[in-house]
Protein backbone atom coordinates (compact mmCIF):
# COMPACT_ATOMS: atom_id res chain seq x y z
CA UNK A 1 0.00 0.00 0.00
CA UNK A 2 1.40 3.30 -1.16
CA UNK A 3 2.01 5.93 1.56
CA UNK A 4 -1.40 8.05 1.95
CA UNK A 5 -2.82 10.72 3.72
CA UNK A 6 -1.73 13.17 6.93
CA UNK A 7 2.01 13.93 8.04
CA UNK A 8 0.66 11.71 11.67
CA UNK A 9 -0.87 8.97 9.38
CA UNK A 10 2.22 8.54 7.08
CA UNK A 11 4.36 8.00 10.13
CA UNK A 12 1.74 6.09 11.86
CA UNK A 13 2.06 3.97 8.59
CA UNK A 14 5.82 3.93 9.03
CA UNK A 15 5.47 2.37 12.69
CA UNK A 16 2.86 -0.43 11.56
CA UNK A 17 5.08 -1.45 9.15
CA UNK A 18 3.11 -0.77 6.39
CA UNK A 19 5.60 1.25 4.28
CA UNK A 20 9.71 1.51 4.21
CA UNK A 21 10.85 3.96 5.68
CA UNK A 22 12.35 5.55 2.24
CA UNK A 23 8.67 5.52 0.83
CA UNK A 24 8.03 7.54 4.37
CA UNK A 25 10.86 9.69 3.85
CA UNK A 26 9.73 10.41 0.67
CA UNK A 27 6.29 11.29 1.18
CA UNK A 28 7.16 13.30 4.23
CA UNK A 29 8.86 15.35 2.30
CA UNK A 30 5.99 16.38 -0.09
CA UNK A 31 7.67 15.83 -2.99
CA UNK A 32 6.13 12.59 -4.30
CA UNK A 33 5.84 12.52 -8.32
CA UNK A 34 3.86 9.82 -10.46
CA UNK A 35 4.53 10.19 -13.66
CA UNK A 36 2.16 9.09 -16.04
CA UNK A 37 3.95 9.11 -19.72
CA UNK A 38 3.35 12.34 -21.71
CA UNK A 39 -0.21 12.30 -20.00
CA UNK A 40 0.35 14.06 -16.52
CA UNK A 41 2.78 14.58 -13.83
CA UNK A 42 0.63 13.78 -10.30
CA UNK A 43 1.64 15.43 -8.02
CA UNK A 44 1.14 12.92 -4.56
CA UNK A 45 2.81 14.93 -2.31
CA UNK A 46 0.48 18.22 -2.63
CA UNK A 47 -1.59 16.94 0.50
CA UNK A 48 1.44 16.87 2.73
CA UNK A 49 3.16 20.04 1.75
CA UNK A 50 0.37 22.29 1.27
CA UNK A 51 -2.57 21.25 3.24
CA UNK A 52 -4.57 20.42 0.23
CA UNK A 53 -5.45 17.09 -2.46
CA UNK A 54 -4.42 17.31 -5.80
CA UNK A 55 -7.49 18.49 -7.92
CA UNK A 56 -8.06 17.18 -11.73
CA UNK A 57 -9.42 19.83 -13.75
CA UNK A 58 -11.65 18.08 -16.31
CA UNK A 59 -12.39 20.79 -18.86
CA UNK A 60 -10.07 20.71 -22.12
CA UNK A 61 -8.99 17.05 -21.21
CA UNK A 62 -9.54 14.00 -23.65
CA UNK A 63 -11.98 12.08 -22.07
CA UNK A 64 -9.51 8.71 -22.19
CA UNK A 65 -6.83 11.00 -20.87
CA UNK A 66 -9.07 12.40 -17.94
CA UNK A 67 -10.56 8.87 -17.10
CA UNK A 68 -6.62 7.40 -16.74
CA UNK A 69 -5.56 10.52 -14.47
CA UNK A 70 -8.70 10.55 -12.20
CA UNK A 71 -8.50 6.48 -11.64
CA UNK A 72 -4.72 6.49 -11.03
CA UNK A 73 -5.03 9.26 -8.68
CA UNK A 74 -7.52 7.42 -6.53
CA UNK A 75 -5.35 4.68 -6.62
CA UNK A 76 -2.16 6.23 -5.66
CA UNK A 77 -4.06 8.55 -2.81
CA UNK A 78 -7.04 7.10 -2.04
CA UNK A 79 -9.11 9.75 -3.46
CA UNK A 80 -9.35 11.96 -6.22
CA UNK A 81 -11.40 15.41 -7.21
CA UNK A 82 -12.48 16.35 -10.61
CA UNK A 83 -13.86 19.78 -11.22
CA UNK A 84 -15.69 21.28 -14.29
CA UNK A 85 -16.38 18.06 -15.22
CA UNK A 86 -19.58 17.23 -18.23
CA UNK A 87 -22.10 14.63 -17.75
CA UNK A 88 -20.40 13.10 -20.36
CA UNK A 89 -17.58 13.02 -18.92
CA UNK A 90 -18.74 11.70 -15.37
CA UNK A 91 -20.33 8.67 -16.92
CA UNK A 92 -17.20 7.59 -18.38
CA UNK A 93 -14.89 8.10 -15.63
CA UNK A 94 -17.95 6.67 -13.43
CA UNK A 95 -18.14 3.05 -15.65
CA UNK A 96 -14.65 2.70 -15.43
CA UNK A 97 -14.28 3.08 -11.99
CA UNK A 98 -16.84 0.96 -11.33
CA UNK A 99 -14.75 -1.70 -13.49
CA UNK A 100 -11.74 -1.08 -10.75
CA UNK A 101 -14.51 -0.98 -7.41
CA UNK A 102 -14.00 2.79 -7.00
CA UNK A 103 -17.06 4.24 -5.45
CA UNK A 104 -17.68 7.62 -7.12
CA UNK A 105 -20.05 10.47 -5.94
CA UNK A 106 -21.12 12.98 -9.01
CA UNK A 107 -22.22 16.75 -7.99
CA UNK A 108 -24.07 17.46 -11.13
CA UNK A 109 -24.67 21.11 -9.54
CA UNK A 110 -21.06 21.97 -8.78
CA UNK A 111 -19.59 19.95 -11.87
CA UNK A 112 -17.82 17.46 -9.62
CA UNK A 113 -16.82 13.94 -9.26
CA UNK A 114 -15.07 12.46 -6.03
CA UNK A 115 -13.77 8.75 -6.75
CA UNK A 116 -13.22 7.13 -3.28
CA UNK A 117 -10.68 4.72 -2.71
CA UNK A 118 -9.80 5.53 1.01
CA UNK A 119 -11.28 7.23 4.33
CA UNK A 120 -13.33 10.24 4.15
CA UNK A 121 -10.57 13.33 5.12
CA UNK A 122 -10.21 13.74 8.85
CA UNK A 123 -12.39 16.58 10.44
CA UNK A 124 -10.48 19.36 10.91
CA UNK A 125 -12.84 21.28 13.17
CA UNK A 126 -12.83 23.81 10.84
CA UNK A 127 -16.08 25.74 9.48
CA UNK A 128 -16.41 27.42 6.15
CA UNK A 129 -19.39 29.22 5.20
CA UNK A 130 -21.02 30.14 2.04
CA UNK A 131 -23.73 32.66 1.10
CA UNK A 132 -25.07 33.19 -2.67
CA UNK A 133 -26.72 36.10 -3.86
CA UNK A 134 -29.03 34.43 -5.84
CA UNK A 135 -29.97 30.75 -6.59
CA UNK A 136 -27.95 30.84 -10.21
CA UNK A 137 -24.60 31.40 -8.33
CA UNK A 138 -25.13 28.35 -6.39
CA UNK A 139 -23.61 26.01 -8.67
CA UNK A 140 -20.57 28.08 -8.11
CA UNK A 141 -21.23 27.61 -4.38
CA UNK A 142 -21.58 24.23 -4.95
CA UNK A 143 -18.08 23.49 -6.20
CA UNK A 144 -16.79 25.69 -3.31
CA UNK A 145 -18.65 24.04 -0.92
CA UNK A 146 -17.02 20.22 -2.31
CA UNK A 147 -13.56 21.34 -1.88
CA UNK A 148 -13.59 22.64 2.00
CA UNK A 149 -15.67 19.63 2.54
CA UNK A 150 -12.33 17.34 1.24
CA UNK A 151 -10.24 19.25 3.03
CA UNK A 152 -11.53 18.55 6.10
CA UNK A 153 -13.71 21.33 7.27
CA UNK A 154 -17.80 21.25 7.94
CA UNK A 155 -19.62 23.93 5.32
CA UNK A 156 -22.61 25.54 6.18
CA UNK A 157 -25.25 27.64 3.61
CA UNK A 158 -27.45 30.02 2.88
CA UNK A 159 -28.60 30.59 -0.59
CA UNK A 160 -30.72 32.96 -2.21
CA UNK A 161 -30.14 36.01 0.02
CA UNK A 162 -29.02 38.64 -2.31
CA UNK A 163 -28.94 42.66 -1.56
CA UNK A 164 -32.29 42.65 -3.63
CA UNK A 165 -34.20 41.41 -0.53
CA UNK A 166 -32.08 42.37 2.15
CA UNK A 167 -34.39 41.59 4.99
CA UNK A 168 -33.20 37.96 3.96
CA UNK A 169 -29.72 37.88 5.03
CA UNK A 170 -29.60 38.68 8.39
CA UNK A 171 -31.89 35.65 9.81
CA UNK A 172 -29.91 33.67 7.75
CA UNK A 173 -26.34 34.99 9.18
CA UNK A 174 -27.17 33.98 12.37
CA UNK A 175 -25.76 29.93 12.48
CA UNK A 176 -22.83 31.16 10.28
CA UNK A 177 -20.88 33.13 12.33
CA UNK A 178 -19.42 30.28 14.29
CA UNK A 179 -17.28 30.10 10.67
CA UNK A 180 -13.97 30.74 10.66
CA UNK A 181 -14.05 31.77 7.16
CA UNK A 182 -16.81 32.93 4.79
CA UNK A 183 -17.14 32.70 0.81
CA UNK A 184 -19.85 35.17 -0.62
CA UNK A 185 -20.80 34.21 -4.42
CA UNK A 186 -22.61 36.99 -6.38
CA UNK A 187 -23.28 38.23 -10.51
CA UNK A 188 -25.19 40.98 -11.53
CA UNK A 189 -23.57 43.73 -9.59
CA UNK A 190 -21.65 41.72 -7.00
CA UNK A 191 -22.85 43.33 -3.82
CA UNK A 192 -23.46 40.75 -1.11
CA UNK A 193 -19.73 40.06 -0.35
CA UNK A 194 -18.94 43.58 0.65
CA UNK A 195 -22.37 43.51 3.03
CA UNK A 196 -21.36 40.48 5.08
CA UNK A 197 -18.23 41.92 5.53
CA UNK A 198 -19.21 45.00 7.10
CA UNK A 199 -21.45 42.27 8.96
CA UNK A 200 -18.88 39.96 10.35
CA UNK A 201 -15.34 39.35 12.11
CA UNK A 202 -14.17 36.80 9.70
CA UNK A 203 -12.37 36.98 6.51
CA UNK A 204 -14.89 37.29 3.41
CA UNK A 205 -13.80 35.58 0.25
CA UNK A 206 -16.07 37.26 -2.97
CA UNK A 207 -16.36 34.97 -5.92
CA UNK A 208 -17.85 37.02 -8.85
CA UNK A 209 -20.27 34.75 -10.63
CA UNK A 210 -20.83 35.00 -14.55
CA UNK A 211 -24.55 35.82 -14.16
CA UNK A 212 -25.78 38.72 -15.65
CA UNK A 213 -25.97 40.30 -18.94
CA UNK A 214 -25.42 43.45 -21.27
CA UNK A 215 -22.76 45.79 -20.66
CA UNK A 216 -20.08 44.58 -18.43
CA UNK A 217 -22.40 41.43 -18.00
CA UNK A 218 -21.34 37.64 -17.54
CA UNK A 219 -19.69 38.44 -14.17
CA UNK A 220 -17.38 41.09 -15.33
CA UNK A 221 -19.50 44.48 -13.08
CA UNK A 222 -19.37 41.72 -10.33
CA UNK A 223 -15.98 41.33 -10.31
CA UNK A 224 -15.18 45.25 -10.64
CA UNK A 225 -17.60 45.96 -7.90
CA UNK A 226 -15.78 43.40 -5.76
CA UNK A 227 -12.49 44.73 -6.28
CA UNK A 228 -13.42 48.20 -4.78
CA UNK A 229 -15.29 46.77 -2.11
CA UNK A 230 -14.14 49.58 0.86
CA UNK A 231 -14.75 47.03 3.23
CA UNK A 232 -12.09 44.49 3.14
CA UNK A 233 -12.56 41.46 1.49
CA UNK A 234 -10.66 38.94 -1.01
CA UNK A 235 -11.56 38.12 -4.34
CA UNK A 236 -10.99 35.37 -6.58
CA UNK A 237 -11.55 35.25 -10.28
CA UNK A 238 -14.77 34.78 -12.15
CA UNK A 239 -16.67 31.53 -11.58
CA UNK A 240 -13.68 30.47 -9.35
CA UNK A 241 -15.23 28.25 -6.75
CA UNK A 242 -12.49 25.57 -6.37
CA UNK A 243 -10.09 28.61 -6.03
CA UNK A 244 -12.32 30.09 -2.96
CA UNK A 245 -13.12 26.79 -1.64
CA UNK A 246 -10.15 25.67 -1.23
CA UNK A 247 -8.55 29.44 0.17
CA UNK A 248 -11.06 29.03 3.10
CA UNK A 249 -10.52 25.32 3.77
CA UNK A 250 -6.81 26.93 4.63
CA UNK A 251 -7.98 29.77 6.76
CA UNK A 252 -10.77 27.67 8.73
CA UNK A 253 -8.02 24.98 8.85
CA UNK A 254 -5.80 27.20 10.63
CA UNK A 255 -8.17 28.59 12.55
CA UNK A 256 -8.94 25.80 14.13
CA UNK A 257 -6.12 24.73 15.47
CA UNK A 258 -5.29 24.93 18.88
Amino acid sequence: MPARGTLPEILAQYKNGEIPLEEAAEAITGLRLDHMGDIACLDLGRNVRCGMPEVVLAEGKDPDHLAKIALHLAESSGRCVVTRISAEQAEGVRRLAGQKNIATDYRPEGRVLILKNGPAPKSTGGIVAIITAGTSDIRVAEEAKVIAEEMGCEVRTAYDVGAAGIHRLFPALKPLLPAHAFIVCAGREGTLPSVVAGLVDKPVIGVPVSVGYGYMGEGRAALASMLQSCSVISVVNIDAGFTAGAFAARIANLGAKP
